[in-house]
């Protein structure tokens, strides 16, 4: 489907309301999620979106400042904020095939290798939506089989998993641990040998992988119904070793898929599980655990990741054999969100080597680390949700999310000043009298009240602010005029400015924090790197986990470890 018409008009309209008030510089990744946030259709054209920002940005840069205020002048001037005119789901559900008001039951499924992440959104919230809507319950059950050696089961990611689902307001109907449920699925494995339908496999690893590429049997494939039950019992009395026996599902040897040629059913572990310990050798593996838990625990819709389609045709296949029928499964696409690295295995072993800040680290995108940023997980389910059940893959920039964020929080933050790597500058000839000025904590919202905070004549700004800059005049915001000094700024001294007049010029305005007072400030930002700078004097009474708009920066959030009166004030960034 072709993009409408407007959007190439759209796009040009926000780049050069973007350039014009950021002094010259637009940024292509603000503009796209303004377009994705307020218009739902254009999301599975995400990337097309993004090439058609990138050519209007580039364009606009080319342009000469005044010629870029008479061009936002014929689109009529800085588009209105739109309200997204969607339902609370935004995106397109389908109904669930047979369900049944009030009898539908789902399950999550995490392994607990970690917390959860950003990518585990749509399995939580699709979820809960079809529960929702069909007054179902959702089951929480762990797939704590055995992982790897670098994927291991650990005992702290149940309790973690668990905190996350609380937090995103997903609480399950009653919770289940595959680990105690490993000898249920032995009757069903001798249920599919009776069936001629399984062997015992003892190939080596390397002599079964060219057997499955070209298609070949293997000299244990030829076993009878009897043999195989032998061996089976041989692996369940620990006379084979891990890796020495499998027991391996029939399938079609020349299916067109190498995956799905006699895959296996279970195998043979010592591994020691941090809830069972080494009480059981024979574990099932995923596919095979849930062909038989989707039927013993009663799942009626299975709503899952497409990239898990092979793991669809296993189960269908053995209840195929089983003569059972199973429940439907329906599939979302995958939702990468640009800025986002989620690695689950990367992530483990930074937070384990100490790397990471624990699991609440920025860098994880846990949702964890999302709530330490003062991202909401109702601005996170109203997200993910936004894209329906969309089986195309598509990425989005993170501003999508900070749209969404920004329209909860944004009415009901208060403003604060804040100067990253500060210099200090004296304002000759500052006015007597106006040692403190009072400021509106919201320039939208006057019922929120207004701040005091200490002026001049000692004022700090910005380093990056004063380059070439020099003998300029430049306005501090909400304040005054000065005539910047006419050498560069050196560490360890200040700067002399002059005081020039208070009129409300359209000269460059910065941004400025009054020298009494000032609060030292450490910002952690997303990639985990730490900015210092000083805020106005009245961060000296914020308190943890309260949500501040650092002026000309994003929005921010005390953190909740932090103790008042400490020095400096902790706070983590959000977005812009």
């Amino acid at each position: 489907m072709p993009l409408p018409s407007d959007v190439r008009t759209r796009a040009m309209r926000l780049a050069l309301e973007n350039a014009v008030a950021h002094d010259g510089s637009a940024r292509v990744d603000p503009i796209v999620g303004r377009l994705l946030a307020t218009d739902p259709s254009l999301r599975p054209h995400a990337a097309e979106v993004r090439d058609l920002v990138s050519s209007a940005v580039a364009e606009v840069l080319s342009l000469p400042g005044p010629e870029r205020v008479d061009r936002l002048a014929g689109l009529g001037g800085p588009e209105a904020v739109r309200a997204k005119a969607a339902p609370s789901t935004g995106g397109d559900f389908p109904d669930l095939v047979g369900a049944v008001p009030g009898e539908v039951v789902l399950r999550l499924a995490p392994f607990p290798s970690g917390a959860l992440h950003i990518g585990h959104g749509r399995m939580l919230f699709i979820n809960q939506h079809y529960r929702e809507q069909y007054r179902g319950k959702i089951l929480l059950v762990f797939d704590d089989t055995i992982g790897s050696e670098e994927k291991r089961v650990e005992t702290e990611f149940f309790g973690l998993i668990e905190n996350d689902l609380e937090a995103a307001g997903v609480r399950p109907d009653a919770v289940y641990y595959k680990s105690d449920r490993i000898p249920l699925f032995y009757p069903w494995a001798r249920r599919v040998i009776e069936k001629d339908a399984a062997y015992v496999c003892r190939c080596p690893a390397e002599l079964l992988r060219e057997n499955r590429a070209h298609g070949v049997a293997c000299a244990h494939r030829t076993q009878t119904r009897e043999e195989t039950f032998e061996e089976w019992e041989k692996m369940l009395a620990n006379v084979y070793g891990p890796g020495e026996a499998v027991l391996r599902l029939r399938t079609d040897l020349a299916d067109p898929d190498p995956a799905f040629r006699d895959r296996v059913l279970l195998r043979i572990s010592d591994i020691d599980h941090p809830r069972v310990g080494t009480k059981y050798r024979v574990w099932p593996m995923l596919e095979f655990s849930w062909a038989v838990d989707d039927i013993e625990l009663g799942i009626t819709h299975v709503i899952r990741g497409k990239d898990l389609v092979i793991e669809d045709r296993m189960q269908r296949y053995i209840w195929d054999v089983l003569g059972i029928h199973g429940p439907p499964f329906l599939h979302w696409g995958i939702l990468r969100v640009r800025e986002a690295k989620v690695a689950k295995s990367k992530a483990y072993r930074e937070v384990k080597s100490g790397l990471f800040d624990g699991w609440a680290d920025p860098r994880t995108w846990s949702l964890r680390s999302l709530d330490r940023r003062g991202i909401s997980m109702g601005a996170l389910r109203a997200f993910t949700l936004s894209f329906g059940m969309s089986l195309s893959d598509i990425e989005v920039p993170a501003e999508t999310l900070y749209a969404e964020n920004r329209k909860r929080i944004d009415a009901t933050t208060v403003r604060r000043a804040f100067v990253a790597d500060p210099a200090r500058v004296e304002v000759g000839g500052f006015p007597e009298g106006l040692a403190t000025v009072t400021l509106s904590n919201h320039p939208d919202r006057p019922e929120m009240g207004t701040r005091t905070v200490s002026t001049g004549p000692g004022v700090f700004l910005a380093r990056k602010d004063l380059e070439g800059r020099a003998g300029t005049e430049v306005r501090l915001k909400d304040l005054v005029n000065i005539e910047l000094p006419g050498d560069a700024p050196v560490a360890g001294s200040s700067l002399s400015a002059r005081f020039t007049s208070r009129e409300n010029k359209r000269i460059p305005r910065l941004q400025w924090v009054g020298a009494e007072g000032a609060t030292p400030v450490d910002i952690l930002g997303i990639e985990g790197e730490h900015t210092s700078g000083l805020g106005e004097s009245t961060l000296r009474e914020a308190h943890p986990g309260e949500i501040f708009q650092f002026e000309r920066v994003g929005f921010v959030r005390v953190e909740r470890d932090w103790v008042p009166g400490e020095s400096p004030l902790r706070v983590v960034y959000g977005h812009p």
